[in-house]
């Protein structure tokens, strides 16, 4: 098994609006995406992803952290962090932080290579860079042995 801790992960590629979140299979090989939450408040928001690591039995949460060219952390990315500092006193999982840089664009153009386009593809599009997110995450450790 993959990682340090058996079971699936989740990710989240947090934005003002939407956050998209994608899940591995137990196994920790591949990434599919979940689906996208429309941000309400912290409160709604720590609920829905807690009632998503139940649900899915999730082991770990990877979150994607936007930085800058230099590597360092964006105001975007400053904000991230803060957030998930505040959900991570009431969540029960393991959280990592994964370079998110360019998951947006490859999103956008794997949607539009499968020909989804427009508002469509706007609203998936947050669920599919999360997914780009855990693929590279789950893909640099999968050869960690827990």
């Amino acid at each position: 098994m993959n990682g340090r801790f058996p079971g699936r992960v989740m990710a989240l590629d947090l934005g003002s609006k939407r956050i998209g979140v994608a899940i591995s299979d137990p196994t920790r090989t591949i990434a599919q995406s979940y689906g996208v939450v429309k941000r309400k408040s912290r409160e709604e928001d720590f609920a829905r992803y807690q009632q998503i690591v139940s649900e899915q039995k999730i082991t770990l949460l990877v979150v994607g952290l936007p930085t800058t060219s230099e590597g360092g952390d964006s105001d975007t990315a400053v904000w991230i962090r803060e957030y998930i500092a505040e959900f991570g006193q009431q969540c029960a999982v393991p959280i990592e932080f994964w370079d998110e840089s360019y998951t947006t664009v490859q999103a956008e153009d794997s949607l539009r290579q499968r020909g989804k386009r427009g508002k469509k593809a706007r609203q998936q599009v947050d669920a599919v860079a999360a997914a780009f997110i855990l693929q590279s995450y789950l893909d640099a450790h999968k050869n960690v042995i827990g």
